[in-house]
């Protein structure tokens, strides 16, 4: 009985110490199964992670893109719209400059904060200070263009309106000279009429008289009965007379004429020259407005395109550089806090999936010693109850277990 006795204890201690084996070795597969897909897991979340930073650095380099063509565009437009007046410009730098200033002073709130939320906040504001720049900048310039548009339109209306005047004073002129000359010769052949008919009455009146004055010396001649000698040297005499008369009158007429003539061609002659020398005043005077319009605009022109290119060159430079600037800081920021958030969430979901595999695998093993534990005591009380004895060596095995 005691062979077979030693034997049952064996046996009994064989299938316990088989048991727990199989028991500690179905536990250490599935822990590590377990962690095998916490790996799996991880692996793959820090291939998502890859993956959104990717795509984040993508929007960002986009946004960059973006940015650095409106800029561009911005830029031409500017350098196009090259005549402007230089307060604006002026205006346009110190607007540019306090923007700035804005944009350090958050770049710097963001670079002492901590927090994701503030960081999220201050981006936001950064972005609407670009806008707002932009959108002055671009206010600025469309007010520029209309200033230049009406600038330019006043200066071709003024320039027209001068014009205008110019050449209705001078057609006012010229008409008033023409008439002029037209009511001087047509008093002068007036004149020469009346002369001509003057002299004409006077010859008539002269013959009359000398007619009269032979017929009443022939008569008395006569009454007298001369000689005919007498009668004929008479009648020459008023004829030589008469022929005198009429030579002086025609002379006399043919002066009178002659002076009338040279009087009206001096006229002539001087309304000639005035009207030239009006004309040519007001053509130059003409000339001389549109040469003064046009050199003053040039000047100005020239003037503010220098002056502008310049302050426009360096503004846009500054307004360049603190894009990229803020974009890059942007960026960065952006990058660091998605990387941070990802390795954070990794962090917590390996924290988690261990504590969870450490609470299954201790509730495993306890359980697993629980049931060996019931198993040994079931198996030394059958042997207690068949051999009817105490077994020490079951007892120290079943501790051992127990410890392990």
């Amino acid at each position: 009985m005691s062979i077979f006795r030693n034997l049952v204890v064996v046996v009994v201690v064989v299938v316990v110490v088989v048991v727990v084996v199989v028991v500690v070795a179905v536990i250490v597969v599935v822990v590590v199964v377990e962690l095998v897909v916490v790996v799996v897991l991880v692996e793959v979340v820090e291939v998502v992670v890859v993956v959104v930073v990717a795509e984040v650095v993508v929007v960002v380099v986009v946004v960059i893109v973006v940015v650095v063509v409106v800029v561009e565009a911005v830029l031409v437009v500017v350098v196009v719209v090259v005549v402007i007046v230089v307060v604006v410009v002026v205006v346009v730098e110190v607007v540019v400059e306090v923007e700035v200033l804005v944009v350090v002073v958050v770049v710097v709130v963001v670079v002492a904060e901590e927090e994701e939320v503030v960081v999220v906040v201050v981006e936001v504001v950064v972005v609407e200070v670009v806008v707002v720049e932009v959108v002055v900048v671009v206010v600025v310039v469309v007010v520029v263009v209309v200033v230049v548009v009406v600038v330019v339109v006043v200066v071709v209306v003024v320039v027209e309106v001068v014009v205008v005047v110019v050449v209705i004073v001078v057609v006012i002129v010229v008409v008033v000279v023409v008439v002029a000359v037209v009511e001087v010769v047509v008093v002068v052949i007036a004149v020469v009429e009346v002369v001509v008919v003057v002299v004409k009455v006077e010859v008539v009146v002269v013959v009359l008289v000398v007619v009269v004055v032979v017929a009443a010396a022939a008569v008395v001649v006569l009454e007298e009965e001369e000689e005919v000698v007498v009668v004929v040297v008479v009648v020459a005499a008023v004829v030589v007379v008469v022929v005198v008369v009429v030579v002086v009158v025609v002379v006399v007429v043919v002066v009178e004429v002659a002076v009338v003539v040279v009087v009206v061609a001096v006229v002539v002659v001087v309304v000639v020259v005035v009207l030239a020398v009006i004309i040519v005043v007001v053509v130059v005077v003409v000339v001389a407005v549109v040469v003064v319009v046009v050199v003053v605009v040039v000047v100005v022109v020239v003037e503010v395109v220098v002056v502008v290119v310049v302050e426009v060159v360096v503004v846009v430079v500054v307004v360049v550089v603190v894009v990229v600037v803020v974009v890059v800081v942007v960026v960065v920021i952006v990058v660091v806090v998605v990387v941070v958030v990802a390795v954070v969430e990794v962090v917590v979901v390996v924290v988690a999936v261990v504590e969870v595999v450490v609470v299954v695998v201790k509730v495993e093993v306890v359980v697993v010693v629980v049931v060996v534990v019931v198993v040994v005591v079931v198996v030394v009380a059958a042997a207690v109850v068949v051999l009817e004895e105490e077994v020490v060596v079951v007892v120290v095995v079943v501790v051992v277990v127990v410890e392990v």
